[in-house]
C-alpha cells in the first residue's frame, strides 16, 4: 500500500518551510521501515520509488506547484525516470534525501533526488515530469505563466540532454518483434 500517513508527515513537518526556486534544494529525512524490506533485508526498490515521492511532493508544494495544480484542476505524472541505486539501504538506516527541479524543455519538467546514508550517497534518480490537463501534457510555458514568469530556466545539463536523446532512440511500443 502506499504511505499515504508517511506523506501527509512531510507535508506537515515542512509545512512552514520557505518557498522553492528551480534549482534549490528540498532536504528531507527519512527511515527504512521493517515494512519497506525485500527478500534480501535491503530497501525494496519499488519502495524506493514511493520514499522519493515523500521528497518530491513536499518540494513541489513548497515550490507553489502544488496549488496551482489545485487551483487550476491540473495533474502531475512521471512520464520518464532513470534510477541508480549504489549502496544498500537497511531497515532502520535514517535516509537523508535531496530533491530539486533542475530544469525544463517544452515539455517536460526534470527532477533530480540523491539519498544518503552515513553522508554516502546510495542512489540517485533523474525523472522526467509532466503537468497534466484534460487535453494532455501542458505546456512549460503555460505553466510557467502561472509559476514564476520572471525566473528563467537554467538550461539542461548535458547528462540530463544525453538522457533525453537516449530516451527519444528507445523504441515505444517495447518489444514488437516476435521470436
Amino acid at each position: 500500500m502506499y504511505p499515504f500517513i508517511r506523506l501527509a508527515w512531510q507535508f506537515f513537518i515542512h509545512r512552514k518551510a520557505g518557498k522553492l526556486a528551480i534549482g534549490q534544494i528540498h532536504e528531507s529525512t527519512h527511515y527504512c521501515l521493517p515494512w519497506d524490506l525485500d527478500l534480501w533485508c535491503e530497501l525494496n526498490n519499488g519502495r524506493t520509488l514511493s520514499i522519493y515521492d515523500m521528497g518530491r511532493l513536499p518540494m513541489a508544494r513548497r515550490s507553489g506547484l502544488l496549488d496551482i495544480l489545485k487551483r487550476k484542476g491540473w495533474g502531475l505524472t512521471i512520464a520518464g525516470s532513470s534510477v541508480r541505486y549504489r549502496k544498500r539501504i537497511r531497515v532502520f538506516d535514517k535516509i537523508d534525501m535531496r530533491s530539486r527541479a533542475l530544469c525544463a524543455d517544452a515539455r517536460f519538467m526534470y527532477v533530480e533526488q540523491s539519498m544518503w546514508v552515513r553522508g554516502t550517497c546510495t542512489g540517485h534518480a533523474l525523472y522526467r515530469t509532466a503537468v497534466t490537463d484534460a487535453d494532455g501534457i501542458v505546456q512549460i510555458s503555460k505553466l510557467r505563466a502561472e509559476l514564476n514568469p520572471d525566473t528563467p530556466l537554467p538550461p539542461i545539463p548535458e547528462w540530463v540532454a544525453a538522457w533525453i536523446t537516449a530516451e527519444d532512440l528507445r523504441p515505444w511500443p517495447p518489444m514488437q518483434d516476435k521470436p
